[in-house]
């Protein structure tokens, strides 16, 4: 831009100091891709407060800075919305550049509290970042900002930082696996000093539950779900080489939490048998745990999990009695939590989930609609609840979005096709805030096509195929990005064939000729 030698103005108010500095350093250490052309780093960037010199006349150099500054970047927070300096550094950045960019940066407040007067008159375009927990976050909040400056698309740039944790994350796996190998080895020369191996036993563990919390989580966003299975088996290795019968109670939650992992793994890739015998192991454990502390909440939610993970494979597999056994243990062991932990998240949650899979069972295998209705409805009513409780918690919301997609199930089962599509439209709304937030989170991504597929076979149940066509054509882009994404995933596949065939039999002259 002509006559520029600031990138960017940073606006804010002092008491915003710290983060402004932080955003300061993360922009200029910002390295734009090699395909988006020169001027890859977005430097300099004026901070007024350390910019500026002692002067007499500071409003001078104020004007002169945003002169020559490209755009002007508003930290928004209740206290820059009080703050006359932030207020008139918006008004004369207006004045000397109407034709110019502002950036609005929400970091704490709703906007009509955080954003100053100046900028919430009407005439500033829409906010550009979320600094917020509950909405963009830090990461992504950041390159829209960076897109903002740079003037390039925040697709681009979500992209690229995609690519990027991925490497992080692989880079992470390995020493992950390598710690493993080598706690693994010092296992195996079975150290007679007994504080050195309790100490060595206290740091394996400690690799484990990370490779369980943190390192999980992130190989869910990326979906690189054969390095999830590689680092869990590599995690049980350390297990094979204790002895069981002198591990503490503690190890033993972790090592079934571990075998419960590793058995939605083998179950994402319809190795039901495998994972069968996983959640078989982990229910023998966490029931003999549970029965010593028969009210211990941690204890009980462990063994439920155990039970949903059993039904869940009989479910995969149709047979009916054995889920209706296991999902049935589970809603009375959740039930149980519920009433130990009265007015906790977990409680509630976990019964929610109860209640869905009971809907679903009753809907898809027994062919009870009035129950499948009746449970489902319980469960979109306990999760509400669960939500009212913490409304921010973007899991939750996620949660609340799979209620409204198995309510319309049972709707489209019972033909309600209108009470069908108003609620896997409740569900659309929820998954579109989500991956605004965090568009390339595979798990959401997933959910985005299923919700489509679903409003897919409500519109052709209703007789309207070319809205029909019209979802299952987004569901099939997002199971083949999926996919690509990670090849070891059999559901993304089937999924996608399955798109793919009923788009073919839409398109097909047989159909076409039937419809007229």
């Amino acid at each position: 831009m002509s006559g520029a030698q600031y990138r960017a103005f940073i606006s804010y108010s002092h008491r915003d100091a710290v983060f402004a500095a932080r955003l300061h350093r993360r922009l200029e250490g910002y390295v734009l891709p090699k395909r988006l052309g020169a001027g890859r780093r977005l430097t300099p960037i004026f901070k007024d407060r350390e910019e500026l010199p002692a002067a007499h006349d500071l409003s001078a150099q104020v004007r002169a800075a945003l002169a020559v500054s490209e755009c002007l970047i508003v930290v928004c927070s209740p206290d820059a919305a009080a703050s006359p300096w932030v207020g008139r550094e918006i008004e004369l950045y207006r004045e000397l550049h109407p034709d110019r960019p502002i950036l609005a940066a929400l970091i704490r407040g709703e906007p009509a509290e955080a954003f100053p007067p100046t900028l919430a008159d009407g005439s500033v375009e829409p906010l550009a970042a979320d600094f917020r927990k509950s909405a963009d976050g830090e990461r992504l909040a950041l390159l829209k900002l960076v897109a903002g400056i740079a003037g390039v698309g925040v697709d681009q740039l979500v992209q690229r930082d995609a690519q990027r944790r991925l490497r992080g994350v692989m880079a992470v796996t390995g020493a992950a696996v390598a710690g493993m190998l080598a706690m693994g080895t010092m296992t195996a020369f079975a150290l007679e000093a007994r504080a050195e191996a309790e100490r060595q036993r206290a740091e394996a563990e400690k690799l484990v539950e990370f490779m369980l919390t943190d390192l999980r989580q992130e190989l869910k966003g990326v979906g690189r779900l054969p390095v999830m299975s590689s680092v869990n088996r590599r995690a049980l290795d350390y297990f094979h080489a204790q002895d069981l019968d002198q591990l503490p109670d503690e190890a033993l939650e972790q090592r079934a939490r571990l075998l419960l992992a590793i058995g939605e793994d083998d179950t994402a890739q319809n190795q039901l048998a495998a994972a069968s015998a996983q959640f078989d192991e982990a229910w023998r454990v966490t029931g003999r745990l549970l029965a010593k502390t028969p009210d211990n909440p941690d204890r009980l939610f462990a063994h439920a999990q155990s039970a949903y993970w059993r039904g869940f494979v009989h479910y995969k597999r149709k047979e009916t009695a054995a889920a209706r056994r296991d999902f049935e243990s589970y809603r009375m062991l959740a039930d149980r939590l519920r009433r130990v932990e009265p007015g906790s998240v977990r409680g509630l949650r976990e019964l929610a989930y109860a209640d869905g899979n009971l809907c679903t069972l009753a809907n898809e295998q027994e062919h009870d609609l009035d129950q499948a209705l009746a449970a489902c409805q319980r469960a979109l009513g306990g999760m509400r609840k669960a939500q009212a409780l913490r409304p921010l918690d973007r899991a939750l919301a996620l949660d609340m979005s799979t209620r409204w997609a198995w309510l319309a199930d049972v709707h489209t089962s019972r033909k309600d096709f209108a009470a069908a599509r108003a609620s896997r439209l409740a569900q659309a709304e929820i998954l579109k805030t989500l991956l605004a937030a965090d568009p390339l989170n595979a798990e959401l991504r997933d959910n985005w096509g299923v919700c489509h597929r679903g409003l897919a076979l409500i519109a052709y149940r209703s007789g309207d195929f070319a809205v029909a066509r019209q979802n299952l054509q987004i569901a099939r882009t997002v199971f083949r990005e999926l996919s690509a994404l990670d090849p070891a995933n059999a559901r993304w596949r089937d999924q996608a064939a399955f798109s793919d065939k009923a788009i073919r039999m839409l398109e097909s002259p047989s159909h076409r000729k039937g419809q007229q």
